[in-house]
């Protein structure tokens, strides 16, 4: 853990949570959904001329000081250390992501998540999947764990946890349930995610490397950027029974004032779109 102190203040009123702070999972649903709804999941430093450094100080400076996002290992290790600031019990995890196209795992470290202990009961945190997840999911049940249009369960096979989705239209069957990642519970440190963090920049093998994007949940379902594309989905709710999905093209003039007035991400410098395939990785895991 950082020497530096946080203001934890400043970092609360950047996600507009306000009420008691004290350790609760009242207060973990709270700051956890409320993250997610203010800071976006996004990669575009390095599409404009930067790299992201996984340092604490660095991490707080860029998303609450600099109004920013960031990927994985950026939002998961500032939420860690706030929740950590908070009084929280909270534990650093490794996990690797499927790949849906190619079926694929990504090696260990790919993905940072969060486990919290609270009066004896385990919860699975994640604000850096773009994707994912809105509250806390717990790692005491097998059973499935119902959130707006979608349901997440932990499958446990010997030390591994599964984490896997399931969409409301595959409810009544009961099945397609979808593997998100995979992880173990073994404490990691902030440091241990620094190569593979370095990887994400670099490796045609990495979506954060091939594609230019900025993801951020809304109160009625999700907006993302990518590349020149800006896409909004909007969840079931009970006059529309399925989810609404548009895109529009976006003219490379529009992409900044795009990404301030959506994401609220003002760059210092030009950024350069990009939206490429992505390389399938030569391990399989």
């Amino acid at each position: 853990m950082s020497s530096v102190k946080m203001d934890v203040e400043k970092y609360l009123e950047r996600i507009g949570f306000v009420g008691p702070t004290e350790p609760s999972l009242e207060v973990l649903r709270s700051v956890h959904m409320r993250h997610l709804m203010s800071v976006p999941f996004e990669n575009l430093t390095i599409h404009s001329g930067g790299q992201v450094e996984i340092e604490f100080p660095m991490l707080y400076n860029k998303i609450v000081n600099q109004q920013r996002g960031g990927f994985c290992c950026e939002n998961n290790g500032l939420f860690y250390w706030l929740l950590s600031a908070l009084g929280f019990r909270v534990t650093l995890l490794s996990a690797q992501v499927k790949n849906l196209v190619m079926g694929l795992y990504g090696p260990p470290f790919d993905h940072m998540v969060l486990m919290v202990t609270l009066e004896g009961q385990h919860w699975l945190c994640d604000v850096g999947f773009g994707s994912g997840y809105i509250l806390p999911v717990s790692l005491d049940t097998s059973g499935p764990q119902e959130q707006g249009h979608k349901a997440y369960r932990i499958r446990k096979d010997g030390d591994m946890h599964f984490l896997e989705c399931q969409r409301d239209e595959n409810r009544s069957s009961g099945e397609d349930w979808a593997q998100l990642y995979k992880f173990t519970l073994e404490p990691r440190h902030l440091q241990d995610f620094k190569e593979m963090s370095q990887y994400h920049q670099s490796s045609p093998c990495s979506i954060i490397f091939c594609k230019s994007l900025s993801i951020i949940q809304t109160p009625s379902g999700r907006l993302s950027y990518i590349g020149r594309n800006l896409t909004t989905i909007k969840f079931p709710t009970e006059d529309n029974e399925s989810v609404v999905k548009t895109t529009r093209e976006l003219k490379d003039e529009e992409i900044p004032a795009v990404l301030e007035e959506k994401f609220g991400i003002v760059l210092k410098s030009p950024l350069t779109p990009k939206d490429e395939e992505i390389t399938p990785p030569p391990v399989i895991y």
